[in-house]
């Protein structure tokens, strides 16, 4: 649940006295974005109250199945063969996140992919809230012209080294959040913390080979992803999204401007999910996906136009664990 943001009284101290004591800003790279999916590396920057780092972790995860988009994040399974499991790491990575504000870029996806890792571990990650970036610099109304990372990081002048590596991605993220959390505590605003809840639910894929039984290299991904022009969408559309209630296979759903996960893999994530995704906006789309509503682009206009749903890709991602299922017989 989102805390009230309203302004907090800063101490005498110039410093907020509500703000937490510490911060693990986290980056995970997965096999992809689904329930199923693994993390196949992770890293933790461990920050102070003010933002200051006092040390880093970083450690490669064997995901037990195939690496999923080896052109993104550059581990192939025989890199990941010999890494520990994420039940081996456990131990350390709570110790990284004891009594600390998870903060990530697009906090909700890192978030459920740590606590399902957990899950499967029996264990639970001690995580009570987190901080999400691309929420703080909206509050923070920073003049972005998108909400990628690396947008965000030359904003403040951050030089980003290699991209989608976990450990610079978190490196990157702790140093553009440290101005960011200074400039809320100046103007004493109050920090968009979510609470954590653990998760009891997973899926796995059974039939993915599982790294370590390849026998050999890693899936081409033209077999990890579905190619680009996609058929037909099965089920008949149902009509519109409507707020409070789940996405329902054979929506139409449309994508405008930039997106901090990759657009072709959350295209995709909706298509598995029975989603037609569709390039433009009429009257029979049911959701618009944007992260800037106030753009002005032609998918947002029509939008309005139309009196189109429209939601940002967090919540998006949320709306995507449960879809509604077809009705019998459609």
């Amino acid at each position: 649940m989102l805390e009230d943001r309203t302004i907090t009284t800063p101490s005498p101290t110039g410093w907020p006295d509500a703000y937490p004591e510490g911060y693990a800003v986290v980056d995970v790279e997965t096999t992809g974005l689904a329930r199923d999916d693994r993390i196949v590396s992770a890293a933790v920057y461990r920050l102070d109250a003010r933002g200051e780092v006092e040390d880093h972790w970083y450690t490669l995860v064997n995901p037990e199945r195939d690496p999923g988009p080896v052109w993104i994040h550059g581990l192939t399974s025989d890199v990941l063969e010999g890494a520990p499991l994420f039940a081996e790491v456990a131990e350390e990575f709570s110790r990284r996140l004891e009594g600390r504000v998870l903060v990530a870029h697009n906090a909700v996806f890192d978030w459920q992919m740590i606590a399902r890792e957990y899950a499967r571990a029996q264990r639970q990650a001690p995580v009570k809230q987190r901080l999400c970036t691309i929420v703080l610099s909206k509050e923070l109304g920073l003049p972005l012209p998108n909400h990628k990372l690396e947008t965000l990081a030359a904003h403040f002048g951050v030089v980003q080294q290699r991209a989608h590596h976990a450990l610079d991605d978190a490196r990157v993220l702790a140093e553009a959040f440290r101005p960011s959390l200074r400039a809320a505590a100046a103007r004493g605003v109050r920090l968009p913390l979510h609470e954590c809840r653990p998760l009891t639910e997973w899926q796995d894929r059974p039939s993915t080979p599982w790294i370590g039984r390849q026998g050999g290299g890693y899936r081409q991904p033209t077999t990890w992803r579905p190619a680009r022009k996609r058929p037909a969408c099965p089920y008949p559309n149902p009509g519109r999204f409507e707020d409070g209630k789940p996405l329902k296979q054979g929506m139409r759903v449309a994508f405008s401007g930039d997106t901090s996960t990759e657009r072709d893999l959350l295209e995709d994530r909706a298509v598995e999910a029975g989603l037609h995704v569709s390039t433009s906006i009429s009257r029979l789309t049911s959701l618009l996906v944007t992260n800037d509503p106030d753009s002005g682009t032609s998918k947002v206009l029509k939008a309005r136009q139309f009196g189109t749903p429209v939601v940002d890709e967090a919540a998006f991602g949320q709306l995507l664990r449960d879809v509604e299922a077809a009705d019998a017989g459609e």
